[in-house]
């Protein structure tokens, strides 16, 4: 394990792999460096790469704050990416890849960057959460209710069948580690707060991304995400969708077809 200081004094911890250029793995929700498949992505990736697998704050081995901020999860980023020798690709999954966006629009020196499945909520028609989703995640989390917080951010955040939670309290591994990182859901809520709630994303705001990037999605993937890969590869002004069957993330990752897709396009 290696440590990073980030600009407010919060310790981050990550994973160094491999050899290559630099590649720094955003984790969505409910994941962090040790997560089984951050791990398996880090090891497929660490053959052509330097991969930088981190603990967003609040998880894992990092530190966290007081308050939470969008603006200091990108300095925790940048951090790492300074660490990687000043640049880096980047790879972010779901929440996680709406923070490297985020961080590319601020002026991260991101020199490719790859977007998987951003949980964006493009479309009007598609299930959106309730319109106080952030605000009660949050109080859940406040009141330490947990498993209430995981069950409310999967169900009606996620979309995720109601079956799917007495499911995974049946299978202790999994479960300590959603408990693990439950306080953290606010900081994912707070991330996609403006833009789960049906309309289009907005042109203007990611002008500035002009870094060569990939956005991934899974043809297997809830329509929802499909919309938003699509919509996000339409108004980013360097950006190419990739959309296979295996790249999805609502169920399982698929590190060798992710892995694939990731090294064609930080190889050109």
């Amino acid at each position: 394990m290696n440590t990073v200081i980030s600009k407010d004094g919060t310790k981050i911890a990550y994973d160094k792999t491999g050899s290559g250029p630099a590649l720094v793995l955003v984790a969505g929700a409910f994941s962090y460096r040790k997560f089984p498949g951050q791990v398996e992505l880090a090891n497929a990736l660490s053959g052509r790469y330097t991969v930088y697998n981190y603990d967003r704050r609040g998880r894992g081995d990092s530190g966290d704050a007081s308050s939470y901020a969008i603006e200091r999860e990108i300095e925790d980023l940048n951090a790492i990416i300074e660490a990687a020798g000043g640049s880096a690709y980047v790879w972010g999954l779901s929440s996680g890849a709406v923070l490297a966006l985020e961080a590319a629009a601020s002026g991260s020196s991101i020199t490719r960057l790859a977007l998987h499945e951003p949980p964006f909520i493009v479309k009007a028609e598609d299930r959106k959460p309730p319109s106080d989703f952030t605000e009660q995640v949050g109080k859940l989390i406040k009141a330490d209710r947990r498993a209430e917080a995981i069950k409310y951010f999967m169900t009606k955040g996620m979309g995720a069948p109601s079956f799917v939670i007495p499911m995974m309290r049946m299978m202790p591994g999994v479960w300590s580690r959603l408990m693990a990182v439950a306080h953290t859901l606010p900081y994912d809520a707070a991330l996609l707060k403006s833009y789960m709630n049906g309309q289009s994303l907005p042109r203007d705001k990611w002008r500035g991304v002009a870094v060569p990037t990939v956005v991934l999605e899974g043809t297997e993937s809830p329509v929802s995400l499909r919309h938003a890969a699509q919509q996000t590869a339409e108004v980013l002004p360097n950006a190419k969708l990739i959309s296979k069957k295996g790249l999805g993330h609502t169920k399982k990752l698929h590190t060798d077809k992710i892995a694939q897709e990731l090294t064609s396009f930080f190889a050109v």
